[in-house]
């Protein structure tokens, strides 16, 4: 007897969420927010992370469990038993490789959590931003060396097939899935769209009218997102004679590179016009890009696709990016477009800027195309393709303890 589709009621999302600063936090408060406002969803359970900046932020309609912790050696046990607790009928995951630690044992202990709880008969999607074939292990600061790379590379590997022993594992740029179910076989890779965070007006595209021209950097800094290399450029660009710039630097360091920022920030103590803002709360995003003329990626190498790129698109900002060959293919196969300059080159990303800053048509235009790749596709669509293969998977279950 066939068991027709069923779609889930009660979902669980495993994600790090504010008030805590952990990666991925800002993506999984847009994705809980839009399974809050779902019709088909009766119960949405946050499983966040344990941090020093106090509770979860409280969405209506949702319930939070905190019962993980950073770098914790327990997490998995500590979620296993959380999920079963709260009875929901199926998990999703949202997921990079140094999501649950940049120890290497905590790390890799925490991405085993999906495949053991397919393993307990629980529907478990994952959203994975990053593969470890893709991230330069050593520039992204997880390791001193190439052999400890190597050891590294191989011990991801091993984590990404357990990874894909969940319902399927989502991803948002082709050529992941590619590899995926070329190198590992993985017949569960499936394309998501990445979604745009808010459904957001029509912003006004070019450079603000009011103010000086503010180029904006914004994330977690520190290994392959360095940003002294801007403020070289920046000086560059002083020199040159532009004076009606600001540099805002907006984020907190990364884990692996505690005290970067401010160390940055004393080495240029004589520019007024550079500004560190720390931690950006959710609600002071906005302001952040609408006030920006460019957004500015100061990266060496990268992880995968750009969630600040996608913010940057969503409020039509034009942007300035590395000739890395990987995130140019992967950008551009999103629609976004940028003005790029070689990686590690102050002289290369000074040249980029001062290209958008004398083009205010091209800021503009490149604006308005980052904000249609952006917002193509809201995240309440993706909340509904999750929906509907979260559903797939416990039918499958059924089917499957239904045979004789």
């Amino acid at each position: 007897m066939s068991v027709p589709n069923q779609l889930p009621r009660r979902v669980g999302l495993i994600t790090a969420f504010p008030p805590g600063r952990n990666s991925l936090n800002e993506f999984g408060f847009h994705l809980v927010s839009h399974m809050a406002e779902n019709p088909q969803l009766d119960r949405v359970v946050v499983f966040a992370d344990e941090t020093d900046a106090g509770p979860p932020q409280p969405i209506p309609g949702t319930e939070a469990v905190v019962c993980w912790k950073f770098n914790d050696l327990t997490n998995p046990l500590r979620l296993i038993r959380a999920v079963r607790r709260s009875k929901v009928d199926a998990v999703l995951v949202n997921l990079q490789f140094a999501t649950f630690g940049d120890s290497k044992v905590a790390g890799g202990l925490g991405l085993l959590a999906p495949a053991l709880l397919k393993r307990m008969g629980i529907p478990t999607g994952v959203i994975l931003h990053n593969l470890v074939d893709n991230v330069d292990m050593q520039d992204a600061g997880f390791a001193s060396s190439k052999l400890m790379a190597k050891i590294m590379n191989t011990a991801g590997e091993m984590l990404t097939r357990t990874i894909l022993q969940a319902d399927y594992v989502a991803l948002t740029i082709p050529r992941y899935v590619e590899l995926l179910r070329d190198k590992y076989g993985a017949t569960n890779a499936l394309l998501t769209p990445h979604g745009s965070f808010e459904e957001i007006d029509e912003p006004s595209f070019g450079v603000p009218a009011d103010g000086p021209r503010r180029i904006l950097a914004f994330g977690k800094f520190g290994t392959y997102k360095t940003v002294d290399i801007l403020v070289e450029a920046y000086r560059l660009l002083i020199e040159r004679g532009y004076h009606d710039l600001e540099l805002v630097i907006a984020g907190t360091d990364s884990p692996n590179s505690p005290g970067y920022l401010a160390n940055v920030a004393s080495g240029c103590a004589d520019l007024e016009s550079v500004t560190f803002t720390g931690y950006v709360e959710e609600a002071d995003v906005a302001g952040l890009f609408e006030t920006s003329a460019i957004t500015a990626f100061p990266y060496t190498s990268t992880t995968g696709s750009s969630g600040v790129l996608h913010q940057a698109g969503s409020y039509g900002r034009a942007a300035v990016l590395p000739q890395i060959g990987d995130f140019v293919e992967v950008i551009e196969e999103e629609g976004f477009v940028g003005v790029y300059f070689e990686p590690g080159s102050a002289k290369g990303l000074a040249d980029a800027l001062a290209a958008a800053l004398d083009d205010p048509e091209m800021i503009a235009e490149h604006g308005r195309r980052n904000y249609l790749a952006s917002t193509g596709i809201p995240m309440s669509e993706v909340i509904d393709w999750h929906l509907l293969h979260l559903g797939e998977a416990m039918s499958s279950q059924v089917r499957t303890t239904a045979t004789p």
